[in-house]
């Protein structure tokens, strides 16, 4: 499988990174099929947060690992820090609070990356690197990145480590996917636009996408006359949206795959390391997801499939 290297991190990161939707101890059966299938492909990164249904995401996957003395065969990237009903909790006491309850979850001492599920622009940047490296030091993350960042903090964030002598955000986890979004499907989340684009384009930091595929836009179960699935039709039903499904369609016809398949590619030919976090709920669906990331798009193709060229 193709692989993305992060700093901080000795395993290469699988180019496809497996979400726990739906991970709960109550369907081992089915964490474990899926798991299982995801590593026999060659992937090697599990994604899951803090908040994930509970906590019972990041619990379930520690079952796993544990029973099947699988922890060094994958990388766990984990996120906190989501505001919760009283506010924004980006600080030392939420941070170094949820962590401790995360790695106890998941039946393990450290995990390979870890993420800010939000920001608050509110804390300084000074700060808030003062806090992530300190469990770089004690081992408890290899690695750190901001989801839902915006560009504009992750740059002062970088620029702020580079003179304290610091390290500083390794990758990026907003959503990237060729559907555009009018809106964001959960409020705080961010969406890479043309300069987020190109701001990766220029610094090539590693870049983990959430709903890589658009929450299954591209897979043909959605149609322009159908407006029943209220969230899909909030963010994705657009013009532009349509004439990118319709792009994707024939160019799938032309490379004899899935439109859903280039919906994938088109996140993984970037000119910068990408890695798509994927929700596979079988072994068809995983495998489908493998073959999308052996899909070559040429930059030509994947301008005129972003309306970019004629």
């Amino acid at each position: 499988m193709r692989s993305i290297q992060v700093k901080g991190v000795d395993k290469k990161i699988s180019s496809l990174v497996m979400g726990s939707g739906g991970f709960t101890p109550d369907n081992m059966e089915r964490v474990t099929d899926v798991l299982n299938h995801y590593l026999e492909i060659g992937g090697n990164t599990i994604d899951t947060a803090f908040i994930y249904y509970g906590g019972k995401s990041e619990g379930s996957i520690g079952i796993w690992m544990e029973e099947n003395k699988r922890r060094e065969d994958v990388n766990i990237l984990t996120k906190g820090a989501h505001h919760n009903a009283d506010g924004p909790r980006v600080s030392k006491e939420a941070i170094d609070e949820e962590l401790e309850i995360s790695l106890d979850r998941l039946r393990t001492d450290y995990v390979e990356l870890y993420a800010l599920h939000r920001d608050n622009p509110e804390v300084p940047v000074g700060e808030i690197l003062e806090i992530l490296n300190a469990h770089v030091e004690a081992g408890r993350i290899g690695a750190f990145g901001g989801s839902n960042w915006s560009i504009e903090r992750l740059q002062e964030a970088n620029d702020y480590a580079e003179k304290h002598g610091l390290v500083g955000f390794s990758f990026s986890s907003p959503n990237l996917s060729l559907a555009k979004p009018n809106e964001p499907y959960w409020a705080g989340c961010v969406s890479v636009d043309d300069p987020m684009l190109a701001w990766h384009e220029g610094n090539h930091m590693p870049l983990f996408s959430w709903s890589s595929q658009a929450s299954g836009f591209f897979t043909g179960r959605f149609t322009p006359e159908d407006r029943s699935h209220n969230d899909i039709v909030r963010v994705y039903y657009n013009d532009k949206n349509w004439e990118r499904y319709r792009r994707a369609e024939q160019l799938a016809k032309e490379k004899g795959v899935e439109t859903v398949q280039i919906s994938l590619a088109y996140v993984l030919n970037q000119s910068f390391p990408t890695a798509a976090i994927i929700g596979p709920q079988n072994k068809q669906e995983i495998l489908s997801c493998k073959q999308a990331m052996d899909i070559s798009l040429s930059e030509e193709e994947m301008k005129w499939l972003d309306l970019r060229i004629e």
